[in-house]
C-alpha cells in the first residue's frame, strides 16, 4: 500500500481519535480498509471508558466491526490502521484475524507488541505474520495523545 493512501487513512484514523477525546477516552482511532483499493472497511475509536469495558480499544472495535462487514473473521485482505502502536491484546487481535497488514503512527514505549517491546506480527511462533509500517504521521499522532494527557494532569 503507498503511503500516500496510508497517510490518508491515518488522518481518518486521527479523526476517530478525537472523537475519542469528546468521551474522556484515550485518543486513540483505528480504521480498517481493502489493501486493494484502500476502501474504507470501518473506522472506530477507544470506548473503554463510555462502555467500562477494558477490551474496548480501537483495534479491537475495528476489527470486530471489519469482521462483520466482510462476513469473515479472515481480514487477510485489509489493513489496520491505527494512531498509536498496538499493545499485546490489540497486536493478538490482529494476528487472530490474520489482518493483511498493520500500519501505526505513534511507538508506544510503555505497551507497543508490533516492534517496540515485542513484534508479534513475526514471531514464527505464531500461526500468521503480517507487515508492519511505522511512523506514518508519528508526530501528528504522538502529539495529539500528549495534549490529552497534560490537559488531565492540570
Amino acid at each position: 500500500m503507498d503511503a500516500a493512501l496510508l497517510d490518508e487513512l491515518m488522518g481518518i484514523a486521527l479523526e476517530e481519535a478525537r472523537a475519542a477525546i469528546e468521551h474522556d477516552d484515550v485518543p486513540i482511532g483505528a480504521v480498517v480498509a481493502r489493501l486493494a483499493d484502500g476502501e474504507v472497511v470501518t473506522r472506530r475509536h477507544n470506548e473503554r471508558e463510555r462502555t467500562a469495558d477494558p477490551t474496548a480499544h480501537a483495534e479491537v472495535l475495528a476489527l470486530r466491526d471489519a469482521a462483520e462487514a466482510v462476513g469473515s473473521w479472515r481480514l487477510d485482505e485489509c489493513v489496520l490502521v491505527v494512531t498509536l502502536e498496538p499493545c499485546a491484546m490489540c497486536a493478538g487481535a490482529a494476528v487472530s484475524a490474520r489482518i493483511g497488514m498493520v500500519a501505526f503512527g505513534a511507538t508506544d514505549p510503555k505497551a507497543g507488541a508490533l516492534g517496540t517491546l515485542y513484534n508479534l506480527a513475526s514471531d514464527p511462533r505464531l500461526n500468521h505474520e503480517f507487515p508492519v509500517t511505522a511512523d506514518v504521521r508519528a508526530d501528528e499522532c504522538a502529539a495529539l495523545l500528549e495534549q490529552f494527557f497534560v490537559s488531565r494532569r492540570d
